[in-house]
This record gives structure tokens, sequence and C-alpha cells, in this order.
């Protein structure tokens, strides 16, 4: 054998697989038009489920083999062959099953047992096709079922991994009986010595293929073996494939994810799409998952997964294994699993998961009511909760009245429990006292007691509620913590990162690279503002210079003159160049600096687009009532200016196709989904992880998007571009804060003596007294003790402001502080505790700084001269420790639309006078492709050249059914039309014909004039 062949290539990966619990299986037994090896399936039914068999073979004798077969197809081609491998199927009253999967425990040896009978075959070169003899390189099967198919290439042979796709896009007809989606085999691999890619589809040329690899230098790819004797495939067949980690992907891993949506014409639209982990979540689960049943209860795991990386299916996945993870003794690790989440979508995607792997009701319960609800889901050791963490603080109010009428009295906590908490967004709100209000409500019994230990050991039994306060700030040894971020803080790094590194990582350099994401800097402008501003008044008013500048700069933004100009650039710039964006459907959203500005960008922009005719409609976004101090009488929400749709409507009223741009301030700027947003125009300071998270509102790709576009009136493009390489190949983490810190800033609040350790103790003493000794006079106490300190405070503002704002600052730093170490380092100290407590109500009644003159700048100066200067124009390169020189945008703004759409436009037109249609700018779009594609196919340039255009006509209309086909993804809707309706297939084929018919002849007559 050649051993640079594709057959070498293929005996390599065979030898690995019969060496780890597969064998080989004869292809001459596959019966091709059942798609199934029938004696491996008898085989295995016979030896497992022996009694079944026997009963059956009363009945039917020398059919029984017929008999199950029948039944097992049609339960196959019914319910699918992933339920069928599940939950078996019905021969004739009785339950047979075509797989055992292994146990969450090994406390049953029966089952075990029955796991390791799985027969689990290769086989090379199957000739599947009942029609032809065409064969797939290896196919393996579980039990006789056919679940992968691999094609394999070998590149010292010539060819690649682009050859195996397409070889399954176009070689392998997705008709034919091993290829139905989800009736047979569930998984395609296109594989190389390089990379390997995969699909769970097959459907001709618009087969979708996901990148399969591990990732190489934070990008795409793979690295080579480390000992270098080994592929840098290897980890398919050696890892992946492996008997036991197949059956754990069909038993644990692949889902059908069903999405339903509401198409403009209001018709229903159901897709279906099988699931298959990409490396990374396959990865990131199982090392997670180990490392869990290794480590025990008690231990946080972070995941900095980048956009585009399937963080729901990770996130479901994890949860479902979590729920039922033993450890090396077989005992359960974890009684529930709490899921933190905002996202309404991911309850109900986890649940119809988990369902898919348990076929039981009940595993998941979403707390959509109230903390009552939440209170009786841990109560009751709901496997899977489902929860927003607003609800904590309220929860063992809930529970003491839940065991008062149960008349148990008043009991206000939980059993001692264990629990995997997974938390969707760690960000910064997930470091704060809400998230201490969690570690308290779940830490139960346990916590309480040990609270009750130190303060015994203190000598201050009273005081048990303050030790309860101190106990729950620290790691618990009854829960684990599982963060999920794309964009982690310093903070997120040091409470759940392991050494300020996440425990996973998948880069948004990796996201970029496999196209799951778009690069939202690849075309990037800034706008600099200049502005100088003249006197009006004679007197130059004497004021503090940042306050001025403060002032000078609200009025500068806010000039009618500087919103109309701005509103001007914006407003052309979507009009000519991002309106004909994704299929002419492209939106834009508009980042204001306020909600004032909001409201007036949003008046702007209306009477702008109106003044010019434009079809562009927007909406606003913003929460609250505005008030204008230039119309006083009259107040603005968001509901009345956008003319009644509520908040919960506007998602969806946006993603309607008339609405093009969405003006916000301050919201959906993080976790808002719409592929259709191209364009984002920012008038708004932003720096770090709002950066990233604000321009990251572009980076959801669409079939129809290859690129996006930021226009920035307000910030500095090397600001940006640092912010983004923070998480472009992963974060890392800063400066380590120091403890010793805290101490510091303790000693410098305590020497001012603007309060007294006997105060602080005072107020300790009430608010942390048990509850039989609490009373309705504990508030005015608690303020009495307050108001001292408020009275010394007041007294330095009059003499030293300074001073007493530098003050505040260390109020404000020793409370972020201690709140952020409390977490990290459990600290034994409660005079610590004590302080941080009584400041952080000290702080809410300290009077505000005393504001001196408010200055209205609008009567004492005027706007002399005021230009938007270009600054830089082109992309920000992250791939450099440098901003590389920037490119300028190809076609940015040019309004020039190409001559031969505008001909094509009057097909449009033709097309919805005949049939009553109503296509649009993406239909046009749809067609121009169309004539691309065709005017570079070389049967047609050879058709144009020696035929008239009837003739011509005959070869294109064959050649354009085709072209139709690979790009009915693209279109479906469209797709539909013209295979459904002969007159407009006529139609369109005529005028289409005769547009490339003059292309590909004015071609040939430009060549036949050059000299040779």
């Amino acid at each position: 054998m050649n051993r640079t062949s594709e057959a070498a290539f293929e005996t390599a990966i065979e030898s690995v697989l019969l060496g780890n619990g597969y064998t080989p299986v004869d292809g001459q037994g596959f019966d091709r038009e059942r798609s199934i090896f029938a004696a491996e399936v008898l085989a295995f039914i016979q030896a497992t489920q022996e009694s079944v068999w026997k009963k059956l073979d009363a009945l039917h004798g020398a059919q029984t083999g017929d008999r199950v077969l029948e039944s097992l197809c049609k339960w196959l081609n019914t319910h699918g062959a992933l339920a069928t491998l599940r939950h078996g199927f019905k021969c004739f009253g009785k339950t047979l099953r075509v797989a055992f999967f292994r146990p969450a425990h090994g406390l049953n040896p029966e089952l075990e047992a029955r796991y390791q009978a799985n027969r689990l075959g290769l086989t090379r070169q199957l000739h599947f096709s009942p029609k032809s003899e065409k064969s797939l390189d290896v196919v393996l099967s579980v039990n006789g079922i056919p679940v992968v198919t691999l094609e394999l290439k070998n590149p010292l042979s010539g060819q690649t991994v682009a050859n195996a796709i397409h070889q399954y896009r176009n070689d392998r007809d997705p008709r034919e009986p091993i290829f139905e989606f989800t009736k047979r085999t569930l998984v395609h691999f296109a594989v190389d010595t390089e990379e390997a890619h995969m699909a769970t589809r097959l459907a001709g040329p618009a087969t979708h293929f996901l990148p399969f690899n591990r990732g190489a230098d934070g990008g795409a790819g793979n690295p080579p073996d480390k000992a270098g004797r080994n592929y840098k495939t290897a980890y398919l067949w050696e890892e992946v494939l492996q008997r036991d980690s197949l059956l754990d992907l069909l038993a644990r891993f692949l889902h059908v994810d069903v999405e339903e949506k509401v198409a403009d014409d209001g018709k229903k639209l159901r897709k279906e799409n099988l699931i298959f982990p990409r490396y990374h979540q396959l990865q990131a689960v199982r090392q997670i998952v180990g490392a869990a049943a290794t480590e025990g209860v008690g231990h946080n795991y972070l995941v900095e997964h980048s956009a585009g990386s399937g963080k729901s299916n990770t996130l479901a996945w994890l949860a479902h294994r979590l729920s039922s993870l033993h450890n090396g003794q077989d005992q359960r690790l974890f009684d529930s699993v709490v899921v933190i989440t905002d996202r309404v979508v991911l309850d109900r995607q986890l649940q119809n998961t988990i369902y898919q792997f348990d076929h039981r009701q009940g595993v998941v319960q979403k707390i959509d009511e109230d903390s009552r609800q939440l209170a009786e889901a841990l109560e009751a050791g709901v496997p899977i909760i489902i929860t927003t963490l607003q609800k904590f603080p309220f929860v063992s109010g809930q529970l003491a009245k839940l065991s008062e009428e149960r008349g148990e009295g008043g009991r206000s906590h939980l059993p001692t429990r264990k629990y995997a908490v997974i938390i969707d967004e760690a960000h910064s709100s997930q470091s704060g006292e809400t998230a201490t209000e969690l570690k308290g409500v779940l830490g139960g019994a346990e916590l309480r007691k040990k609270a009750q230990e130190m303060a015994e050991e203190e000598g201050e039994v009273e005081l048990e509620r303050l030790f309860r306060s101190m106990a729950k700030r620290g790691r618990q040894p009854n829960m684990s913590f599982f963060a999920f971020t794309a964009t982690p803080k310093h903070k997120t790094l040091a409470i759940f990162g392991r050494n300020g590194e996440p425990f996973h990582r998948y880069t948004m350099r990796q996201a970029i690279d496999e196209g799951f994401i778009e690069d939202v800097l690849m075309s990037y402008v800034t706008y600099k503002t200049y502005y100088k501003l003249l006197k009006k008044a004679e007197d130059d008013p004497n004021v503090e210079r940042k306050k001025a500048a403060k002032a000078l700069a609200r009025f500068m933004r806010l000039h009618p003159h500087n919103i109309g100009q701005k509103t001007e650039v914006m407003v052309e710039h979507f009009q000519h160049f991002t309106r004909h964006k994704i299929g002419g459907h492209a939106k834009a959203m508009v980042v204001t600096g306020s909600r004032l500005e909001a409201v007036r960008y949003k008046q702007e922009f209306d009477r702008y687009i109106q003044k010019m005719g434009y079809p562009i409609k927007s909406l606003v976004a913003f929460s609250g009532t505005v008030e204008d101090d230039k119309t006083p009488e009259k107040s603005y929400t968001e509901v009345a200016m956008n003319g009644g749709v509520t908040e919960k409507e506007l998602p969806e009223t946006f993603a309607r196709p008339d609405y093009r741009v969405l003006l916000v301030a301050e919201k959906y700027q993080t976790g808002f989904d719409q592929p259709m947003l191209h364009t984002m125009y920012v008038d708004k300071r932003l720096a770090g992880i709002q950066a990233v998270q604000t321009l990251s509102r572009l980076n959801r790709t669409h079939p129809l998007k290859d690129d996006t576009f930021v226009l920035d009136f307000v910030n500095d493009p090397a600001e940006i571009q640092e912010a983004f390489r923070q998480y472009y190949e992963g974060s890392v983490m800063g400066e380590q804060v120091d403890p010793d810190k805290l101490y510091q800033v303790k000693a410098d609040l305590d020497a001012t003596g603007i309060y007294r350790q006997l105060e602080v103790d005072d107020f300790s003493r009430i608010f942390f007294a048990p509850k039989q000794r609490q009373s309705p006079g504990d508030h005015k106490a608690m303020n009495a003790v307050l108001d001292e300190a408020v009275a010394r405070f007041k007294q330095l503002q009059n003499t030293e402001e300074e001073e007493a704002e530098l003050w505040r600052g260390k109020l404000q730093a020793f409370r972020n502080l201690y709140g952020f170490l409390s977490q990290v380092i459990p600290y034994q100290d409660s005079d610590l505790e004590k302080l941080f407590t009584y400041l952080r109500h000290l702080a809410l009644k300290l009077p505000k700084r005393k504001s001196g003159p408010g200055y209205q700048f609008d009567e004492e100066v005027e706007l002399d001269y005021y230009r938007l200067q270009k600054i830089s124009e082109g992309s920000i390169s992250l791939n450099e420790g440098y901003a590389k020189a920037l490119d300028g945008p190809r076609e940015v703004g040019s309004g020039m639309v190409r001559e031969e759409r505008l001909s094509l436009s009057r097909l449009i037109d033709f097309i919805n006078q005949r049939f009553g249609g109503e296509l649009n700018e993406a239909d046009q779009l749809f067609f121009d492709q169309i004539t691309e594609a065709a005017s570079r196919n070389e049967s047609l340039r050879q058709a144009a050249e020696v035929n008239s255009l009837d003739k011509f006509q005959l070869v294109f209309r064959q050649v354009l059914e085709s072209l139709f086909i690979e790009r009915m993804d693209l279109n479906e809707e469209l797709f539909t039309d013209y295979m459904g309706k002969p007159d407009m297939q006529e139609l369109v084929s005529k005028w289409l014909g005769c547009q490339v018919y003059e292309r590909l002849s004015a071609g040939k007559a430009r060549n036949e004039q050059v000299p040779g």
C-alpha cells in the first residue's frame, strides 16, 4: 500500500478504533434498502434481551427476525435514530432496546453489563446505495444502526478536507436512505490530516459544515502533535469517536433543536436542526464534569467562551450532567443545580433539551413567579432550577412563611444540601451583595452552625447574625460555582478563576476565524468633533475648570446644530450604504450618551427622514420618563415616542422589515441578538468591557452578511482596540489587588474621627441582633447612631470641602475592596464586617457635594464654528500589538447601485404586477447573484459563443434550475415560488437569460478586439 495514499490514512484510523472497542463489520451484510446491518441488530437483541425475544419467537417463529427489523425500521423512520437508540422501539406490544447507555453510577452491575454488550462496528468502503455502487470511506454503527460517516482525504496525495466537503455536497444524495435527516446516520465528518469539519444534515450544495477543530494559538485550526508522531486530527478518532465517548455523545449530547418563527406574511415556519457539539463545547463540559467529580463540592469553575461559542447548549449539557453526577464512590454530588440567568429563551431551551435526554417531566423548573416559588423549589430539591439572582434576598422570609404554614415554627433556612450554581453571564452583579444573599440561602443549616461557632469563639453570641453575614461572603463548602462569560473583568477572574485564569477558554479570535461571529472592527470609522466656543456674555464667568468643561461639553453635544449634523451624516450613510446590505434588510443601532440625547436624536431622525422622504422607520429605547428643559411642558417615554409599542414588544417590532434604525440609551447594549444589525453609530464614550459588549451587538452572523460597519463620533480607535485585544485571544488578569490595601484604607478612614469605634459597635449590635431581640424602635436607634457621624462630616464639608470629598471616596474604596476581597479571601476579622455594614448605611445618609453655581451656557456662549473631521477611516487590526495602517472601506457611502441591478429591478416590478407578489430588494439581490454565477459558468459561456439567443435560452433554463437549488437556503420563499409556478419560471428564465447572454456576448466582443 502507498504510504501517502488515502487508504493508508484510513488504515491508520481503523487500527486505532479496532484497538479501542470497535469490531470490523463486513459491508456485504448491509441492507441497502433498509439502511441497517440486519444481522448485527438481531444478534444484539438476542444476546441482551433473551426473554423478550423468546416471547416474540413464540408468536412469529421463523418470521421473528423479519418482524423485528420491520418494526425497527418503521420506528426509525417515524421517531428518528436518536430517539430509537435512547428509548427503544415497540414490536407487537413489546419494547426492545437497540442500545444501552452507561448509567450515572456503578451501583447496578446488571446495567453495567448491558452497557458493555453494545456492539460498535466499523465498516470501510461501504456501498450504501440501492441505486449505485458509490461507497463511503468509513461508517461507524451502533448495534447495526449506522450513526457516523467519514470521508477521508490525504493532502499528500493532492486532496484536502475541502474535497471531502465537496464530495458530501455534490456526490452524496440526501434522499438516499442512509443520509435521510435524523433517520439513520446522525453526523458526517469531512477529515484530512490537518482539519476536521462536520455536518448533521446533508442538503446537496446547501449542506452546512461546521469546523470541528481544537483551535491553535488562540485561532482556528489544530496544533501539531506535541511529540511530533501523530496526525493533527488524531483527537477525532482517538478521543471523540472512541467507544465510550461516542456512546456518551449519543446518550447525553446530541439533540434536535426545533425553531419556530413567524414569517413576515404571518405563516408559521418550523425548522429542525440536529445539534452535535463543537469540539470546544464537548471538551469544556467533559473537563468540568471530570474535575467536579474528582474535586467534589466547594470549587469554582470559570468558562470564558466568546460570543458565537454556542453557550446556551454548553450550559444545557453541563446542567444535565451535573444533575446526575456521581463521584468515584458512586455518591451523588449535587442535590440541585441552580441556573442563574436573565434570558427568557434559555429556560425553554433547557427544558426541551433535557427532556430529550431524560424523557421525564419535572426535572427542570423555571421560577417565573416570585420568591415563594423559588423557596418551594429549593425545599423540594428540584433537580434543575432556573431563576434570576434578584429573587434570593427574599427567600429566607418565604421559607419561614412556608414552615409556619406547615405548623413547624418559623424556620427560615434550608437543610444543608449540595448545590451546583451555574451563572449564565458572570459579570459584576454576581460579585455583589445579591450573590452573597444566594450563598446565604443555599448555605442552609451548615452556614448557621458555622456562624454560631464563630460567635461563641469570639464571645459575642448576641451577634450571631453578624457572623452569619461574614460566613456567607466566602466560599461555601456545599456549593460549586460554574460561571460563564465572554468578557471577564478582573473581579470575575479573581472570584471564579483559578490563579487568575479561566478553567476553559474559547477565544473571540477563534470564533471569528471559524466564521461563528463577524469581526466588528473590520470597518471602523471615527469622526472627531472639534469645536470652538466663544463667549457671548461680556463677562467671563470665573468657574471651576472641570465643571465648566462638563457644562460646555453638554451644551456642545446637545446643541441642535450638532445633533442635526450628526443625524444627517448617519441617515445619509444608512440610506446610501447600509440599507442595501444583507439582501436589503440591514438595520442600524445608534448608541447615544444619555436618555435626553436619545429623545432629541429620535425627534431629529424622524424630522430629517420625513423631509427627505426616505423609507426608513426608527424606534427609540430608554427607561423611565425624560424631561427636556427646552420643552418644560412636555415629558417623553419610550412607549409614547414609539407610537404605543411596549418595551416587551420592541425587539419583535424592530425585527420587522420596515423598522431599520434603533436609537438606544443604556439599553440593548448587551444580550440583544439581531443578526440583521449591520451598522452602529456611536455617540457615547465607551471603554473596556462596555466597548466590547456594545460593539459586539453587530457580530451575529447571517448567510447574506459579509461585513459590518461602525461609525464612531467620540472614541479613540487605540482605546477601542485595546479593549478588544483583552478578549481577542483570551483575557489576562491585571495586577492583583493587594489585601493590605484594605487595612490601609481602613486606617485612613479611622484617623479622621468622623465615626467612633463605639458607634460602629452600637450600630452592629442593633443591626445584627437576633430576631427575638429586634424591635420597631431599631430603625430609629440605628439612624440616631449614624447621625453622629453625619454631623461631623457636614462640619468637615463646610470648612474643607475637598477633604470631605476625599474621605467619601475612601469610604467608597473600602466598600468596593471589602465587597470584592471578602469573596476571595476568607476574612476572620469581624471588625471589618461591622465596619463594612456600618459604612454601607452611612454612605446613604451623607449630604451630597455642595454644588455651587449651575451654568446655563446656552445664553452665555454661542457656537462659533463646528466641524466634523474624519480622523481615521478603515479597520482596526487585532492581530498585531499595534494598529496597522488603516485601510479605507471599499464602498462606504458611495450610493452607487450597479447598472445590472437597476435593470433587474424592472424584473421585480414585472413579477409583482403579473403574480401579485411582494418581491423586494432581497429578491432583487438574489436574482443579481444568480446572474453573476451564471455569467461565470463555463458551459454557458461556450453556448453563448456559438448559439443565437433562442438556442442559448434552452441551455440556460437547465443551468438556472441548478443555480436556484444551490442557493435555496438564501431565499427559501422565492425558491418555492419559482419551482411551483411554471409561468413565473418562464418569465424569470427568459429575462435572466437575456441578461446573461448580453453579458457573455459583450465579453466575447471585447476579447475579439484585443490584438493577439
